[in-house]
């Protein structure tokens, strides 16, 4: 598949993923890339942050992404024909400090695109939302619960571990409204 302007995010992630396997590098993506695949990009995020489910060297890396027309730009990666920007994170694939529970896979013009499930998509930006207080995280957490089935018992179970109850309840405030809101837009 060629790489050009009009290729769709979720494309793109699938042809970096398979030129990833093609190295012997299993990746997943996460992040805001995340949010845009499972929102149909209401929300739109232009980094595609994929993690290493085990540790490989920046020369394997840089192979897979050279194969097909990235070049390497301090951390990131970059092609000229995609304003989209590419970077590995090493493992341990988690969210906070728990390990990820599930990773999706989706299938794009027959290459298999591996990713955060839509709850652990919703745990990792609420993750900086706890922590960090970061507002549009918290934003894009309840975008996904809009569009995807979450376990909304497991946020709830892996919030008390994070010890965020009351930013939880502020979370699933927001949350309610706008699917209330939604429900009578309908």
């Amino acid at each position: 598949m060629k790489i050009t302007k009009r290729l769709a995010l979720a494309d793109l992630a699938a042809v970096v993923s398979t030129a990833c396997l093609k190295q012997g590098l299993d990746v997943v993506l996460s992040g805001g890339a995340c949010v845009a695949i499972y929102t149909g990009n209401s929300y739109v995020s232009y980094d595609l942050d994929f993690v290493l489910r085990s540790p490989a060297r920046r020369k394997a890396i840089r192979s897979a992404m050279t194969e097909i027309g990235f070049s390497g730009d301090g951390r990131h990666f970059r092609h000229p024909e995609t304003p989209y920007i590419v970077e590995f994170l090493q493992p341990p694939l988690s969210v906070s400090q728990e390990p990820v529970r599930e990773i999706r896979e989706i299938v794009r013009r027959r290459r298999t695109l591996k990713l955060l499930s839509p709850t652990d998509c919703v745990k990792d930006r609420l993750a900086a939302y706890y922590h960090w207080d970061d507002r549009p995280s918290l934003e894009q957490a309840i975008l996904v619960c809009l569009n995807e089935d979450v376990d909304l018992r497991e946020i709830r179970r892996w919030t008390q571990v994070e010890g965020m109850k009351d930013k939880h309840g502020r979370f699933l405030q927001q949350l309610n409204q706008r699917q209330k809101k939604s429900a009578k837009n309908k």
